[in-house]
């Protein structure tokens, strides 16, 4: 079995490499070859060097040819632009994020039609496909039957992936699943290029000693799942059998990952019962209008049954999700 993951060298495809190289198989059968895709590769990666590993370096688009060189078993395409930078440069998100994935998407496709095994293509959306309008407000509690309504770039595409994904699994080009993820928190390092960003640094930053900005207003409502939780996540779609039933990914809707509903304050206040006064003083509130108003339109509260029928669950606490953290990164600790 031949299992590709795009962006492999990002946060989320270190840990997904990770951890299917800790089991070498896929639903029960032998992994033979993993193959670790990135435009930015890190060679000190301790997935990189092990023999069951191809790297392949470059932009996505260009190196298609390489991964669908020898079979393609399973995809999971987690590379993307984030949702700041697609704002600030719509020509880069509609490039990485649409006219990528539809290449990758017609590779597969070409590769079955040739007489090729059908792909197991995972695709990491977003909940930023949701967002609210004066004319069509999101309900309290959204579900996957809520109607996507994008207030970003970022969002648009990846709804427009989506749905080629499910008319190219409707036509039986693939077998297409979406995940879609929230936001992901806490994530070690800088924060980066996603309007979400500052939810993590608001935390690992003081923890590390280092200064960290919060753009939004404290009672700012959001939904977050733990790295642990969404890797689960991935991988439960990703092996999930087709039909209806427990455990059982029923039809082509994409999955939300479940999400833990907290206020920002709510995390600075875990911040502060886990690390002290020290450490909580270091944020700064400093509203950014152009972030709030991104990360505002995405939903907060939702209906996680279908993800329930998976066996997926939300993480318990934002208590929880910090302790993780601490424990997984000691090093990124001050006096960890």
């Amino acid at each position: 079995m031949r299992v590709v993951i795009t962006g492999a060298f990002g946060f989320l495809g270190r840990r997904l490499a990770a951890t299917l190289l800790q089991t070498r198989t896929f639903r029960g059968a032998p992994i033979t070859r993993l193959v670790l895709a990135d435009r930015v590769v890190q060679p000190d990666v301790p997935a990189a060097t092990d023999p069951l590993v191809d790297v392949v370096h470059g932009d996505l688009i260009n190196r298609l040819d390489d991964l669908f060189a020898e079979p393609v078993d399973v995809l999971f395409h987690l590379a993307a632009a984030v949702s700041a930078e697609c704002e600030a440069d719509f020509g880069l998100g509609m490039r990485a994020n649409v006219d990528t994935t539809r290449a990758l998407l017609d590779a597969a496709r070409a590769q079955a039609a040739a007489g090729g095994p059908t792909p197991r293509v995972v695709f990491a959306s977003s909940l930023a496909v949701y967002g609210s309008s004066p004319e069509l407000p999101l309900p309290p509690v959204v579900s996957e039957s809520s109607m996507p309504m994008p207030q970003s770039s970022y969002g648009t595409q990846k709804l427009i992936c989506e749905h080629l994904i499910a008319d190219y699994t409707r036509r039986g080009f693939l077998d297409g699943r979406v995940a879609r993820l929230m936001t992901v928190a806490v994530r070690p390092g800088r924060p980066n290029a996603a309007a979400s960003g500052f939810l993590s640094g608001i935390v690992s930053e003081p923890l590390a000693g280092l200064p960290a900005t919060c753009p939004v207003r404290p009672d700012l409502r959001v939904a977050l799942a733990s790295p642990r939780r969404t890797i689960q996540g991935i991988l439960r779609i990703a092996e999930a059998e087709r039909g209806v039933g427990p455990g059982r990914l029923e039809g082509q809707a994409p999955v939300n990952l479940p999400a833990l509903t907290v206020t920002v304050a709510e995390m600075l206040a875990t911040l502060r019962k886990v690390a002290g006064d020290t450490a909580a003083d270091l944020v700064t509130l400093a509203p950014d209008p152009a972030i709030e108003a991104i990360v505002a339109s995405w939903p907060a509260v939702f209906d996680n049954r279908r993800a329930a029928a998976l066996g997926l669950e939300p993480d318990p606490s934002f208590l929880s999700v910090v302790q993780d953290y601490v424990a997984e990164h000691p090093d990124a600790v001050q006096g960890g």
